[in-house]
């Protein structure tokens, strides 16, 4: 009895160790990949009334990625500010419209960088690039968190990455209520993008 109880743990701790594991720690090779936009989201954090955070996100995005590490690095990143979602439909009716996005004149968000900066292990830690949206255009700098990278069941390629930064909504000339609606917005886009 001791000796199947003894069996019987150390193979749950086993599992343990084995489940909690990545999948893949590896660094994602070099080459050119798409956004695979169905394991892709871009997310939003603001302040309301100063006392909560609200969440929102974009349900839209497409993008390309190069990946070359001692090369012309690229990201180019777009986003349907239509797909605009809060879990509540008169507040997305109202920020798809001219007090927010407008996205009838502004119909699309777009990042595009011009640098990617890599770590010692071949690995990108930031991008920094032009991000065009509501009419302005601003320098963003996003910092970077390889997730993972490997083959796929399906006989392709993936690389995730996780993606922050914050902006001022003020430089976007998106102004709607400054006392009540917070000027920072966090951003963080979980990428996975298939190896072309």
């Amino acid at each position: 009895m001791k000796n199947t109880f003894v069996k019987t743990t150390l193979g749950a701790a086993v599992l343990t160790i084995a489940f909690a594991t990545p999948v893949s720690a590896e660094v994602a090779a070099a080459g050119s990949y798409k956004i695979d936009p169905a394991h892709t989201n871009v997310q939003f954090s603001v302040s309301h009334l100063g006392i909560s955070n609200l969440i929102g996100r974009f349900n839209t995005v497409a993008g390309d990625i190069s990946l070359e590490p001692n090369g012309n690095s690229k990201v180019e990143v777009t986003i349907q500010t239509n797909s605009v979602d809060t879990n509540h439909q008169k507040r997305d009716v109202h920020l798809r419209g001219p007090d927010f996005f407008n996205v009838k004149q502004y119909p699309v968000m777009k990042f595009v960088s011009d640098k990617v900066s890599y770590n010692s292990k071949g690995e990108p830690v930031s991008v920094s690039g032009m991000l065009s949206l509501h009419g302005k255009t601003q320098n963003v700098t996003l910092t970077v968190k390889p997730v993972g990278a490997g083959k796929d069941p399906w006989g392709g390629y993936r690389a995730g990455y996780d993606a922050t930064t914050t902006i001022k909504r003020s430089e976007f000339n998106i102004n709607y209520m400054p006392g009540g609606i917070g000027d920072d917005i966090s951003i963080t886009l979980n990428i996975e993008a298939i190896k072309q």
